[in-house]
């Protein structure tokens, strides 16, 4: 019976172990629009001759795409310039972009046209945030400033782009990721009755929350920040403040000082002005 357990044991073992070798090591990487990221490759072997990076998204590409083929970069695909290789063959984008860059990033080995060992998958998650007002609309990414003026409606919206081979809400839900806005002191602004805060999803924004309030006074230098959390743990987020245009009417302010300078002086140009003629007078 003790044999029979133990090759019973060996078996799963063995089972495990295939199962690990064909998976191979996943990796979530989250990342803000516009800043750089760096994937690694945990499988690299002793020179990235034998490297190749293949990207994936079912909905911008029918078929996987080619970036890096056995260390060498592809130079004929639209982000190019953007892409580099690390001498230990992680793989560097900048700028990132949330249509263009958020998929599944593979990484794998070739030696004599053979695969080499597991793949080592990346995925890529891209927080983007942007902006409309009642008067104006604009986009920017993780770091952002809006001009408007007090007393008008203002929406910011915060979208997760994420790979997912299924539905997104199967994915955010099995994954744990939740967006968040709140304060400059991180405090849930859900709990604050002037923001109206709704979430939504599509198959390219995974989720999509939106913050909508009427600016006040004291909204000016006001700082927002949209949180992406998974499992919990912040991973990433962005920014909004709000700084207020200066009215069109408004007038310039006069230092004082300046306004008794120009009076002294109109008086001495008076004053000269009646000696001369005083002059004038007498010499007739």
């Amino acid at each position: 019976m003790a044999d029979k357990c133990d090759l019973c044991l060996l078996g799963l073992i063995i089972l495990s172990s295939l199962l690990t070798g064909i998976s191979g090591v996943e990796e979530n990487v989250f990342i803000s629009s516009g800043e750089n990221v760096r994937l690694s490759c945990d499988n690299a072997l002793s020179d990235c001759k034998s490297t190749t990076w293949i990207y994936s998204n079912r909905f911008r590409h029918t078929v996987v795409v080619e970036l890096i083929k056995l260390g060498i970069k592809i130079k004929d695909i639209e982000r190019h310039e953007r892409l580099s290789l690390e001498s230990d063959c992680s793989l560097n984008i900048k700028n990132v972009t949330e249509e263009e860059d958020h998929g599944l990033y593979t990484c794998r080995q070739y030696v004599n046209d053979r695969q080499q060992g597991p793949d080592a998958r990346v995925f890529l998650h891209v927080l983007h945030a942007s902006s409309s007002s009642s008067s104006s609309s604009s986009s920017s990414s993780s770091s952002s400033q809006t001009e408007i003026s007090p007393g008008r409606s203002v929406t910011l919206s915060c979208q997760l782009y994420s790979y997912t081979g299924f539905s997104c809400a199967d994915r955010v839900r099995s994954e744990g990721f939740e967006l968040l806005w709140v304060n400059q002191t991180g405090v849930d602004l859900k709990t604050d009755s002037r923001y109206q805060i709704l979430s939504s999803s599509d198959q390219y924004r995974c989720i999509n929350i939106t913050l909508t309030t009427t600016l006040l006074n004291e909204d000016d230098n006001r700082e927002w920040r949209c949180q992406l959390t998974h499992r919990n743990q912040l991973e990433t987020s962005v920014r909004y403040t709000v700084k207020y245009s200066a009215p069109a009417n408004s007038t310039t302010a006069v230092n004082p000082s300046t306004v008794i300078v120009i009076s002294v002086a109109a008086v001495a140009v008076l004053l000269l002005t009646l000696l001369w003629l005083i002059c004038r007078k007498r010499a007739g």
